[in-house]
């Protein structure tokens, strides 16, 4: 059978136009599978749903702590285990909650049949514990609606050309199930969490965060890229390429959650979007080495090569005769762990002066519209935490963001007082285009 390119028309199994039934994507993360009194709740919100008249796929992730459980297991054998045999382990993990979910959906009449990424397959690429995919056959998810049945699918887990069981890296299943949504061309996909939708800052930190009715696929990209929780960075971009509708919601309560969707039908009345934040970082700095134009192809090609992505990366002159540079990037602790060895031979190649590394830091970041064309967002943003005793050590800024870097034990108070200084508390009025419902008539 051909595979389906995520995107791509829908194949077999669809109903003519005039009879076709919505289709809607339901995933679930780890604390709503919990435990068994948790799966039988998500199994009665997707038969609610089919009842109502739609075709339904389930996702969900491993149980709340069980990836972390297993990978705990290999780090007891290994410091730095082959990431081939991680993934072979942590796959496990949602090989039990699917198998559960599906089971709870028949102990409450329903019809259910469970999918491992290999039985899709989620075809991924060979980066393991971060692969990306691309495409996903939707053939078997189709047959299992075509016979009555909801379809319940493995998250964070997909297979390679090889064969290789594959993972998609932390937040994975929301990216599965954003990309079953967009093979499948699903009428929405709803993203169900302990969290009842995107706030302005983490409400956990922040008391005075506001929940967004609607937020546009390029905002939420950048929030969940520079720390957001609340959806996976990759997940993101899926939907906005394909144009996924997707609705961020809580597992616990009947709210509106957030909607994510094409700017033109978000039409709120606000600049700045929200602040994000991002512990865990580290910053590298290579200094005095020789000045010349290849250098960061060099570092950015290594840092390719090693699957590791970098952020607030500057190539500076720092002699007098402008024949020495410091190159300065940061990025998250762990990849420096796993990376600093090679870090450490590319310095030496380079012949440059010291390879310094700064950790426990966090990046603070503020999310909006034309954030470039306004100066004053980044002056007023530097002048309050410093006036609060928090040293800024880097900053970028572009059209979406306005990033600093402090130290992380500073961090939350950072947070707390960009949210007040730029009013990010205030109501605003949200319009959008409606969803399907997934609600009964």
């Amino acid at each position: 059978m051909k595979p389906t390119v995520i995107g791509a028309p829908p194949g077999g199994g669809v109903a003519s136009p005039g009879q076709r039934r919505p289709l809607i994507v339901k995933k679930f993360g780890g604390t709503s599978v919990a435990g068994i009194d948790r799966i039988r709740r998500i199994a009665r919100i997707a038969l609610e749903c089919q009842r109502a008249g739609n075709d339904v796929v389930v996702v969900v992730s491993a149980m709340a702590g069980e990836t972390d459980r297993l990978l705990k297991l290999a780090h007891q054998l290994l410091p730095l285990p082959d990431s081939r045999e991680l993934d072979v382990i942590a796959a496990t993990g949602e090989q039990v909650s699917v198998a559960l979910t599906a089971l709870a959906i028949q102990a409450e009449g329903g019809q259910a049949f469970s999918l491992l990424g290999h039985q899709l397959p989620v075809l991924t690429d060979k980066a393991f514990t971060r692969a990306r995919i691309q495409w996903v056959e939707q053939g078997p998810i189709r047959r299992a609606l075509a016979r009555g049945q909801i379809a319940v699918v493995a998250g964070f887990q997909g297979v390679d050309a090889e064969n290789n069981i594959t993972t998609l890296g932390r937040g994975g299943s929301d990216t599965t199930a954003v990309a079953v949504a967009a093979a499948l061309r699903a009428d929405v996909c709803e993203i169900y969490t302990d969290v009842d939708g995107v706030y302005t800052a983490d409400p956990r930190i922040c008391p005075s965060g506001r929940k967004l009715g609607a937020v546009a696929y390029e905002e939420m990209l950048e929030l969940a890229s520079l720390g957001a929780k609340v959806l996976q960075v990759r997940s993101v971009e899926i939907a906005m390429k394909y144009e996924v509708p997707v609705h961020v919601r809580s597992s616990f309560s009947e709210e509106e959650g957030t909607r994510i969707l094409p700017r033109e039908q978000v039409l709120e009345a606000r600049r700045l979007t929200g602040l994000a934040c991002e512990r865990g970082q580290a910053r590298v700095e290579v200094l005095g080495v020789e000045c010349r134009p290849e250098q960061v192809a060099e570092l950015t090609d290594l840092l390719a090569e090693l699957n590791v992505s970098v952020d607030m990366l500057c190539h500076a002159r720092c002699s007098p005769e402008n024949t020495l540079a410091n190159i300065n990037f940061t990025l998250p602790e762990a990849d420096l762990r796993r990376s600093l060895q090679s870090l450490e031979q590319f310095t030496t190649r380079l012949g440059a002066r010291e390879l310094r590394v700064s950790d426990g830091l966090a990046k603070v970041s503020l999310v909006g519209i034309g954030l470039r064309s306004d100066p004053g967002i980044a002056a007023r943003l530097c002048r309050c935490l410093n006036q609060h005793g928090i040293s800024v050590s880097g900053l970028v800024v572009n059209e979406l963001r306005v990033s600093c870097l402090v130290e992380a034990a500073a961090a939350d108070n950072a947070v707390r007082l960009l949210h007040e200084l730029f009013e990010l508390a205030g109501e605003a009025p949200v319009e959008t285009e409606p969803l399907v419902s997934s609600a009964p008539a």
